[in-house]
């Protein structure tokens, strides 16, 4: 009787398949529109149009709605402002007079005087020879002991490897402002107070030991089986460092490169505390002589704050385009 009645629905099928109706249970499948909607005709209950007559749209995962989009331009756009709005009002009162300094007026008594006097009048020129010079020392000598420090620490093995690499990591938790006097004696017993070499020094002490972290984990990125290439074809492991490993790390020699440079470039506390004398000082501790006890000159320290950040600004534009990729090189392993 079971293989009679099957054969039947069978025979039925063939003829008209709507006139089977389904058996064991089975739902009929809920036919869907192209929208994502049930479309009419479907399941019980799954053609009912909305109340609107349009379809409702389903938003898709990670899509922001209309007040979480304005919420997020409107803290981008207040964070802007607040990020813009100090050195564009350092740059309008560097035109200012003096009796407009505190005006809040944009453009009030325009003038290019505190320009001239700090140029022409101050020792200026004295202090920003001896930031490039301090700078320019700090950069070069930076990068390359960061460069081979982290280079060695990514390739070789070595005794009291691990414990350079906690020194490295230490160094970085102490704050300057603690450093301060254990420096100065250092540098008292050795004659370098107002040297530029003892404060060439002292920005190294503060520039290498990050770099040298931030070098190690870009050298990793680089596979290893390029080193192996440089010594088949009989260079020293300096020379495949030098000519192999280090035109690839182009990136990560920018980011360690601005970052000494912003390191002796833009430092205050030291600069202040181991030099003495206008004539030794850099612009960092410069810019101090118009504002202090005695004198309240800030129309003309606006004006030098001014031309301080034209060279770093030209500096990251130059470098800005290795930086990011320099930032994060470091951060996967190949």
């Amino acid at each position: 009787m079971t293989m009679d009645t099957r054969d039947t629905r069978n025979t039925t099928a063939a003829r008209d398949p709507e006139a089977v109706p389904p058996t064991g249970g089975d739902a009929a499948p809920a036919v869907t529109s192209v929208t994502g909607t049930p479309a009419p005709g479907g399941a019980a209950g799954a053609g009912t149009p909305p109340a609107d007559g349009r379809a409702r749209r389903v938003r898709r995962r990670g899509e922001r709605g209309p007040l979480a989009s304005f919420g997020l331009h409107a803290g981008l756009l207040v964070a802007a402002f607040v990020a813009l709005f100090p050195p564009f009002w350092l740059l309008v009162t560097s035109f200012k007079p003096r009796q407009e300094t505190f005006s809040l007026t944009l453009f009030a008594g325009f003038t290019l005087e505190n320009y001239d006097h700090v140029i022409n009048n101050t020792a200026f020129l004295t202090w920003f020879g001896n930031s490039v010079f301090i700078v320019t020392l700090t950069t070069v000598l930076g990068v390359f002991i960061s460069s081979t420090t982290g280079y060695a620490l990514s390739r070789f093995k070595f005794p009291g490897m691990r414990s350079l690499m906690w020194t490295l990591l230490l160094t970085q938790m102490f704050p300057m402002a603690v450093l301060i006097v254990p420096l100065y004696n250092l540098m008292a017993r050795y004659g370098l107070l107002n040297q530029p070499v003892g404060l060439i020094v002292t920005y190294l002490t503060i520039a290498v030991p990050f770099c040298a972290w931030m070098m190690k984990g870009f050298f990793d990125s680089i596979p290893i089986a390029i080193d192996e290439s440089g010594r088949v074809d009989g260079l020293s492991p300096f020379g495949t460092f030098w000519r192999l490993i280090l035109p690839l790390a182009k990136p990560g020699l920018a980011v360690t490169a601005f970052y000494s440079f912003v390191t002796g470039w833009a430092e205050v506390a030291y600069a202040t505390a181991f030099m003495t004398g206008e004539r030794n000082l850099t612009l960092a501790g410069g810019l101090q002589t118009f504002v202090n006890q005695h004198t309240q000159d800030w129309h003309y320290m606006t004006a030098a704050a001014v031309l301080i950040a034209v060279p770093a600004a030209l500096v990251f534009g130059y470098a800005q385009r290795h930086l990011q990729a320099g930032l994060t090189a470091g951060a996967t392993k190949a």
